[in-house]
């Protein structure tokens, strides 16, 4: 009953977030107009058992059944994928049968000749579904991995996919702080008269880990930070659609928090209510400011617990194996200081 009402709570959100994209809200950050603004989910079909550094890739059945389970227990309809090599290719065929719109990241790293391989797949499949990828990015947090020492290879995948002529709209994803240059005040990177829109991640979760700056933002706060990056963003790059391209809460270890390395201080506890409040009241915001966003992440991945530590397996709002039970126990958020 708690998963109808949550996914209930979501649909209406989805519905305000779509209606308020076509109204003016003059008290909103100027952004270019939209034809729709997009309500998306990171996805990534590397669950249970599977991992894409070693080992068998997903399967084209098992891509369906997990976009099947998404479309049969969320109200999202647009996904945002992460590369297009190792038979993750067939997610765009599946995704256009099931009516889901994609975010299409090619995933580069620093192997220049499977970043090229990226690169030539992912313009043709660009061309194969035009009315399902709607966006695509140039490799994902590549800077945030490799500080500067790749930058001529996200430019080479955006003259590439620039000189094919392809329809949708080309970026390259970083986190906020890489899209200010690493400066505060925000400044333009490079990158800012090549692309066409601006995807960003933001994750007070991992800010409370690690800044010096942004050191302390609990859950209820959290959605007013992802809104105060988007707005510093929009004002460096005036004129250029922003979309926040991964933001979420760790729902496990319940009750689990990170210390920040620079401070001591802890801010950030994981829990379902957490994450429930951090993606309902951000939501809202997206609704009020006319933004799209990408909730991280459909499914949980197991395997990242390997890299990311005890919290990295809890970010799925479906969890990462059989039968991908669906947000069973969040709760939406307090409206006006008082539960439902």
């Amino acid at each position: 009953m708690k998963q109808v009402f949550f996914l209930l709570a979501l649909s209406l959100l989805l519905i305000t977030f779509r209606s308020a994209a076509a109204r003016e809200n003059p008290g909103a950050p100027q952004t270019p107009p939209q034809s729709e603004a997009l309500q998306c989910v990171a996805f990534s079909p590397y669950v249970k058992g599977l991992n894409p550094d070693y080992g068998p890739h997903p399967s084209k059945v098992q891509i369906e059944q997990l976009l099947d389970v998404l479309v049969e227990k969320t109200p999202f309809r647009c996904i945002m994928t992460y590369g297009v090599l190792n038979g993750l290719d067939a997610t765009f065929a599946a995704a256009e049968a099931r009516g889901i719109k994609v975010i299409a990241i090619l995933w580069l790293d620093d192997d220049s000749a499977v970043n090229s391989a990226s690169i030539s797949h992912g313009i043709a499949l660009a061309r194969t579904y035009p009315n399902t990828i709607v966006k695509l990015s140039c490799g994902s947090e590549v800077r945030t991995r490799h500080g500067n020492a790749l930058d001529s290879e996200i430019i080479r995948c955006l003259d590439a996919l620039r000189e094919a002529k392809i329809a949708q709209p080309i970026t390259t994803i970083d986190t906020w702080w890489e899209w200010c240059n690493r400066a505060m005040p925000c400044q333009k990177t490079l990158f800012a008269n090549r692309v066409d829109w601006i995807g960003t991640n933001i994750f007070p979760w991992w800010e409370n880990k690690h800044a010096g700056v942004h050191s302390c933002t609990p859950a209820e706060k959290a959605a007013d930070f992802h809104v105060q990056r988007l707005n510093e963003i929009s004002r460096t790059y005036p004129g250029v659609e922003v979309i926040m391209t991964e933001f979420g809460w760790p729902y496990a270890p319940e009750g689990g928090t990170e210390v920040n390395v620079r401070t001591g201080e802890h801010c950030g506890i994981a829990g379902r209510r957490n994450q429930a409040q951090v993606i309902s009241s951000t939501l809202e915001k997206m609704a009020e400011n006319r933004w799209s966003s990408v909730i991280f992440e459909a499914f949980s991945e197991p395997w990242k617990s390997k890299n990311e530590g005890l919290f990295g397996d809890s970010w799925g709002i479906c969890s990462g194996e059989p039968p991908y039970d669906c947000l069973t126990d969040l709760i939406s958020p307090p409206k006006n200081g008082k539960r439902n």
